[in-house]
């Protein structure tokens, strides 16, 4: 009963902040550009979405370890993709527009949030939009704007990194932006319920996001690269061998931990 009593009014409270959202989205984002200059309405809009996604994670009770530093100048951030809960982790920590794949654009309330937001959707396969999805990115890094892009194009379970696409590079390396990869890592329990792949559908997840305890996540912010003199195959290929040998280095320490546990109890026994 105490279970089903925490659910509802966790839900409750996500009701509440999405229609936060929706006013701020509709009302507030407007309002905000008729009043300010440009650049000081662009700090007011994201400190409001860094505000809300603080929000979102304290109802759905994220525990996030924090590694590695962040670049002092504008950059694209990469990194792998596991769940819709990447965004509310790494969206609180930086004022960044995100590319998502234009699936997400239908979805009702969160689609209209993520394009008053300035998501940055893409229709994978369709090469005009991709260019255009470019010269987009490389307008907002043109404005110190911070890019968060999943390379990989869709989600995965977290016990692999898929191959990059390199055309989300190129607007970095034309405008000498920073490119830093993140590692993201759900730990406990979450590492297997958190993953939102194949015909998952929102909502259900959320709920079943909603009666854990908390999600323990690892946020790892990998050193910048430098891509003077490279090409977008190579930075994309860089970047991802980062990612992926930060996750395998951390599975092989969990692994070597709890081998050593099982060890412990033998011996005991």
């Amino acid at each position: 009963m105490k279970l089903k009593i925490r659910l509802c009014y966790k839900l409750f409270l996500i009701a509440i902040l999405f229609i936060k959202g929706l006013i701020i989205a509709g009302v507030v984002f407007p309002a905000l550009s008729f009043l300010y200059s440009v650049r000081d309405a662009k700090i007011k809009r994201d400190a409001l979405k860094t505000r809300w996604l603080q929000r979102f994670s304290t109802i759905v009770n994220l525990h996030i370890i924090v590694d590695g530093e962040l670049p002092k100048r504008r950059a694209i951030f990469v990194s792998n993709h596991i769940s819709w809960l990447d965004i509310i982790v790494i969206g609180q920590y930086l004022p960044t527009y995100f590319v998502a794949k234009s699936d997400i654009s239908s979805w009702p309330v969160i689609g209209y949030l993520a394009r008053q937001a300035g998501t940055i959707f893409i229709h994978r396969g369709n090469k005009q939009h991709i260019r255009t999805t470019a010269e987009k990115m490389v307008w907002l890094l043109k404005q110190n704007s911070n890019i968060v892009a999943f390379p990989e194009g869709t989600t995965t379970k977290g016990d692999e990194v898929l191959h990059f696409h390199p055309s989300l590079f190129q607007p970095a390396l034309l405008t000498r932006s920073a490119i830093q990869p993140i590692a993201l890592q759900y730990e406990g329990i979450a590492k297997h319920l958190a993953p939102f792949v194949g015909d998952d559908a929102f909502v259900p997840h959320l709920i079943k996001m909603l009666t854990l305890d908390k999600i323990e996540v690892r946020l790892s912010f990998l050193p910048v690269i430098n891509g003077s003199g490279k090409n977008r195959l190579a930075v994309s290929i860089e970047s991802r061998d980062m990612i992926w040998n930060k996750i395998s280095e951390s599975s092989s320490v969990d692994n070597s931990a709890s081998d050593n546990i099982h060890a412990l109890k033998h011996h005991c026994h």
